[in-house]
């Protein structure tokens, strides 16, 4: 199968368009899942892309860029492993031991736009201390074309020599390496789920936990998805409705609490004074009563 001159063109631009998402607005089109998912309906097999992307995404869980650290570039590799995937036709699997390894590689990709656009920032600090607004505003989306052309070419040229690529790499990489990559594919997800139960308040809401792994487990014939995360769902519900009428009982309790004080007489020298105001109110209070 041969990538034909629109798809690739439709692809490239699209990775562009992810990068510039992943950077301002995050919609989610930057999102690995979203990237096989578009590059199967474009190649025509959205089942292989959903596949791919959607294994990508379980490796990405609780990894972000802070700081300016710089991250794989799973995106592309979900592009570019769907792609690989259908035009060999050796399956998903095939893709996202591809994926995985493109996506490392064009790690250093990132780290060249930051480096290019460190150009455009710093021609804007100086076109600032001249007080040039319009030309920082310039240089500012002009440091959009590193970011675009980081992802677009190495997808381009990927798709450009897909065939000869894929032909090369079944005729280089041996086996025992492609079963590795697979295991990697299959491992990574569980690395992701695990990088984000980190962030997870765990030692709290374990019984949640255990429930909705428990049914996954041992039903999962029985439960999808969707119907553990309704069950996720009501739980929480439930949850923040108890709490909720605990602290109106503990509201209710304080204020009881603060009416039934003795009332406060001030301006009190003599202890004795206050000893005999003590007396009346206790008087006071047992004949309210």
């Amino acid at each position: 199968m041969k990538v034909s001159a629109i798809a690739i063109i439709v692809l490239s631009l699209y990775v562009g368009l992810g990068q510039l998402d992943a950077l301002s607005l995050k919609t989610g089109i930057y999102s690995p899942v979203f990237g096989g998912a578009v590059a199967g309906l474009v190649l025509g097999d959205l089942k292989t892309g959903l596949i791919v992307g959607a294994t990508l995404q379980l490796a990405t869980l609780g990894v972000a860029t802070y700081g300016g650290a710089t991250v794989p570039d799973f995106l592309s590799g979900a592009v570019m492993g769907t792609a690989y995937a259908i035009i060999s036709g050796r399956g998903a699997a095939y893709g996202i031991g591809l994926a995985i390894p493109i996506g490392l590689l064009l790690t250093q990709m990132d780290i060249l736009a930051r480096l290019a656009n460190t150009y455009f920032q710093n021609h804007a600090t100086r076109e600032a201390e001249k007080g040039n607004y319009e030309a920082v505003e310039r240089n500012n989306l002009y440091g959009i074309i590193p970011w675009v052309l980081s992802r677009a070419i190495p997808v381009f040229i990927g798709l450009t020599f897909g065939a000869a690529v894929v032909k090369a790499i079944n005729n280089w990489i041996p086996q025992w390496l492609m079963n590795g990559l697979k295991t990697a594919g299959i491992i990574l997800p569980a690395m992701g789920i695990a990088i984000l139960m980190r962030y997870l308040p765990l030692k709290r809401y374990y019984p949640y936990f255990i429930l909705g792994f428990a049914l996954m487990a041992y039903f999962a014939k029985q439960f999808s998805l969707l119907g553990l995360a309704l069950i996720g769902f009501a739980l929480a519900a439930i949850y923040v409705m108890n709490r909720r009428k605990d602290h109106q009982k503990a509201n209710s309790v304080e204020t009881k609490q603060s009416t039934s004080q003795p009332k406060h007489i001030e301006n009190i020298q003599n202890p004795n004074d206050a000893i005999e105001a003590n007396r009346v109110d206790e008087e006071e209070v047992e004949f309210d009563a």
